[in-house]
């Protein structure tokens, strides 16, 4: 998907959401939204994040904790729509997809290709197997660290998780003068981190807008079908 595509489809799905009001009373907000920033109330309605410019901004997604709350919700999210979501009323630094991977699963390297050439920068760790059968692999500190570095070229944070181990790194963004907006599920949100967050999102309240399509106009080819 090259800019022009994602400009062009990010309008499209602005005008949906203007239509169908979808945002009203929605959100929690740790200020009086009716004193924020000179927007008037219909502004700040039209606002997912109570922010009519959020500047430029910086994306990182917890793949692990996301997919959970998929699971959750029985959502099956459109990244392409998701992506579209988090930039609302700014402009996009990058958007960071962190997961594990299992390097024999074609169709999560597909997934992953998929994400690659569409607008996302992936990072992978292994999964590790622990002794109970499970796998797991932990890239808390692969987030926290970009977080820190980029923060000077970005004014907005917007971190996909709700993981309390985040809050520290998140704490220290404050103080940098960065504005952070977690956006995950609230039961499955650290009391923690929405302690040092600026503004908070429940995916629950926007899951009709990043749910996909029953026929999408792309699929998630396993690496054995693709060109390359």
């Amino acid at each position: 998907m090259n800019i022009a595509a994602f400009d062009k489809e990010k309008d499209q799905y602005k005008r949906i959401k203007e239509k169908s009001h979808w945002q009203e009373e929605h959100h929690i907000e740790t200020t009086n939204q009716g004193e924020d920033a000179k927007m008037s109330g219909s502004e700040v309605d039209k606002c997912i994040f109570g922010n009519s410019n959020r500047g430029r901004v910086a994306i990182f997604i917890d793949g692990a904790n996301l997919f959970h709350a998929g699971l959750q919700l029985g959502l099956e999210i459109d990244y392409a729509k998701l992506l579209c979501c988090l930039t609302e009323n700014a402009k996009l630094l990058r958007a960071f997809f962190y997961t594990g991977v299992d390097r024999t699963n074609e169709k999560q390297q597909g997934f992953l290709l998929w994400m690659r050439r569409n607008g996302y920068r992936v990072v992978t760790k292994d999964l590790v197997q622990f002794p109970d059968g499970s796998k797991k692999a932990n890239l808390d500190v692969e987030i926290s660290v970009d977080m820190m570095n980029l923060a000077p070229y970005y004014d907005t944070a917007v971190l996909v998780s709700g993981d309390g181990d985040l809050a520290y790194a998140v704490n220290a963004l404050s103080y940098q003068g960065v504005r952070v907006e977690v956006v995950s599920i609230r039961s499955m949100t650290s009391d923690s981190l929405i302690d040092v967050t600026d503004y908070f999102v429940d995916i629950e309240t926007i899951k009709q807008n990043i749910q996909k399509d029953s026929h999408p106009c792309y699929n998630y080819r396993s690496l054995s079908n693709s060109s390359l």
